[in-house]
């Protein structure tokens, strides 16, 4: 079932319901608690898609410092944006990670194109030669992807920061060339496909804060099952906080895809929040493209480090940070294994500013061997 854009936009429609009915049963139960509504338009520009125009619309029962780790209490958030490059998305996320002891639910409807998603072939060793792009091929490196979609997860605490994690999605994904000759028309022809998963997963979380953490550790375990296709994604993220100022933060993760799975699927890595572009990008190696490497397997690693000029953690904060990211992917007739051979390596400088609990903006530039890149985020890479 769900073979269909027609069924898969009636999914959509039902969990843009469920959404709206969901918050409508929250607001009594949240009744004593205040709501805050918080609507702006803001513009940024992307090294990949040109300038973006974009508008946030978030209502949000928000916490205090002293009531838990959890960012605020729940929120619902609409963000719709479109860029210079013909590039859009349109996101619905509901989440509530402390409306109910021990219970946390997210849901999130998405509709998005990227007109420039860049692409490069399968494997780890997929060269960037700059000459390929010429007038006649301005876009031997990219391809555009459409996708529609709905996600759902839901987690309980088991004991202490121990949470069992469920969840289950259904994903549209389209590509299409454009125009000239392209790695991508080169290769064999991507049908669309449609990705219905179901997730389960354990948590272990001990931050001190999800949002802005200064110290503690979050270990994931997840499995996925799709259309062909399965993934065992593991990760641990440590933040120390050796002094009132400086914070250190690291990363190891890697994930395994067993059967078949589709170019779609290997774009991305699982997370138990939600799922991001790798290897390659903000949020995997930065200094690269989005998905700059694809393939079955990925491995990731990445250290920073967090310095505060401004240091008022309850009001605001000003963060210089220093990071290295490296990573690879592990393409056909290859099996994921942890090593470090064949890692790609990048690294850079960001400026962060944190307001309140929740006010989050970083800005910064990467490089890696394709080159540098900006980088413009509305929270922290991991």
């Amino acid at each position: 079932m769900c073979d269909t854009p027609g069924k898969l936009t009636l999914v959509m429609r039902f969990l843009l319901s469920l959404l709206v009915c969901l918050f409508a049963a929250a607001l009594p139960l949240g009744a004593q608690r205040v709501w805050r509504s918080s609507p702006y338009p803001y513009v940024y520009y992307s090294t990949t898609d040109g300038f973006w125009g974009a508008a946030h619309y978030s209502l949000s029962s928000p916490l205090g410092f002293a009531e838990g780790p959890e960012p605020y209490a729940a929120a619902v958030n609409f963000d719709a944006g479109a860029s210079t490059q013909g590039s859009y998305r349109v996101i619905a996320d509901a989440h509530l990670p402390a409306m109910w002891t021990g219970w946390r639910l997210r849901l999130t409807l998405a509709a998005a194109r990227e007109n420039r998603l860049g692409f490069y072939g399968l494997g780890n060793d997929t060269p960037y030669v700059s000459d390929s792009v010429t007038d006649d091929a301005p876009h031997f490196y990219e391809v555009r992807r459409t996708h529609q979609g709905a996600r759902v997860t839901l987690q309980r605490r088991l004991v202490g920061p121990l949470r069992v994690l469920a969840g289950a999605g259904i994903t549209q994904t389209e590509f299409g060339a454009l125009s000239g000759n392209s790695v991508f028309s080169q290769d064999s022809a991507y049908a669309p496909f449609t990705d219905r998963t179901v997730r389960a997963g354990l948590v272990l979380d001990t931050r001190d804060h999800e949002f802005a953490p200064h110290s503690g550790v979050v270990v994931e375990a997840l499995f996925a099952s799709g259309p062909g296709y399965t993934r065992t994604t593991g990760s641990v993220r440590i933040f120390l906080h050796p002094a009132t100022r400086l914070v250190l933060a690291t990363r190891l993760a890697g994930e395994g895809m067993g059967g078949s799975p589709p170019l779609a699927t290997q774009l991305e890595m699982e997370s138990s929040e939600r799922p991001f572009s790798a290897v390659g990008g903000y949020y995997s190696l930065r200094g690269y493209r989005s998905a700059r490497f694809v393939g079955r397997g990925k491995l990731l690693g990445g250290l920073e480090v967090r310095y505060a000029p401004i240091w008022a953690p309850t009001v605001a904060e000003l963060q210089i940070v220093g990071f290295y990211d490296a990573g690879r992917v592990f393409g056909p007739g290859e099996q994921f294994r942890v090593t470090t051979s064949g890692l790609h390596h990048g690294g850079g400088v960001e400026v962060a500013a944190r307001f309140l609990r929740n006010t989050f903006v970083v800005m910064g530039v990467g490089v890696g061997s394709d080159g540098a890149r900006g980088l413009v985020a509305t929270q922290w890479s991991y």
